[in-house]
């Protein structure tokens, strides 16, 4: 459909779904990527203070070798990806130790979250 001025909005939708496509599966990179490295990290953490098997170290090192990939499924350059997972990262570790760790997360970690999740959007929307 397209108005008496030029505009054209099927190009915004298609442009407007492009967008929420785009930034749905980052997100979900963003996710799985941080899944894998935090608990990968954890699994670690607790083979060798708590002195699990073997096997849940072993785990602990793959997973975040399979994490090293997932970056390489998002659209933009690999520092932009990297400055954007360090903010995801933070806000999944809090998330992690209050439903993993059962550590509460306080006024200080939300609102650090919070700026997080603005440093994302900045870096990662912005068509370039």
């Amino acid at each position: 459909m397209e108005c008496s001025g030029g505009f054209n909005f099927k190009v915004l939708k298609n442009n407007y779904n492009y967008l929420l496509m785009s930034v749905f599966k980052s997100i979900l990179f963003f996710l799985i990527a941080g899944a894998f490295e935090i608990a990968g990290g954890y699994l670690i953490w607790i083979w060798i203070k708590n002195d699990k098997p073997f096997w849940v170290g072993l785990t602990g090192i793959i997973l975040p070798a399979l994490y090293g990939f997932i970056p390489t499924l998002q659209t933009t350059n690999f520092g932009r990806v990297y400055a954007a997972y360090g903010g995801v990262f933070i806000i999944l570790s809090l998330l992690w130790g209050w439903k993993i760790d059962g550590v509460n997360p306080d006024k200080f970690d939300i609102t650090g979250s919070l700026i997080c999740i603005f440093g994302i959007l900045v870096i990662m929307v912005p068509k370039r």
